[in-house]
């Protein structure tokens, strides 16, 4: 397995195909600053989250505060992730009609446990 390091994750571009499949600067969420900075520093981000690379310095460790919540953001980078984590972590909006699909209501069709009872004159 390859020795993952700092320099090599900022040769990586950071994408999302399922919360973004059209990329960031596509979506509307983000600006072009920002696109550009999750492009950039997401790959080293993700990294430092899932514990594949340790931080080497103070930015890392910024990043990885902003990222657990324990500080605010105050690079364009660290807002861009902290804007998107938010993004994708939202929860997700239900139907106005709901989940399960409409029932059919047949007024022909009366159930046989029915007080009413119908009389028919030949």
């Amino acid at each position: 397995m390859a020795q993952l390091s700092r320099a090599s994750m900022f040769q990586r571009v950071f994408s999302d195909p399922k919360n973004y499949p059209y990329g960031f600067s596509r979506s509307g969420d983000f600006s072009i600053s920002e696109s550009k900075a999750l492009s950039q520093y997401g790959c080293l981000i993700t990294a430092l989250l899932d514990g594949r690379i340790e931080p080497e310095c103070e930015e890392d460790i910024s990043f990885l505060a902003v990222a657990k919540g324990e500080k605010d953001p105050s690079t364009i980078a660290e807002k861009a992730w902290s804007k998107y984590d938010k993004r994708i972590h939202r929860p997700k909006l239900g139907n106005i009609y709901g989940s399960r699909p409409p029932t059919q209501s047949n007024d022909d069709d009366m159930s046989e446990d029915s007080d009413l009872e119908i009389e028919l004159d030949d």
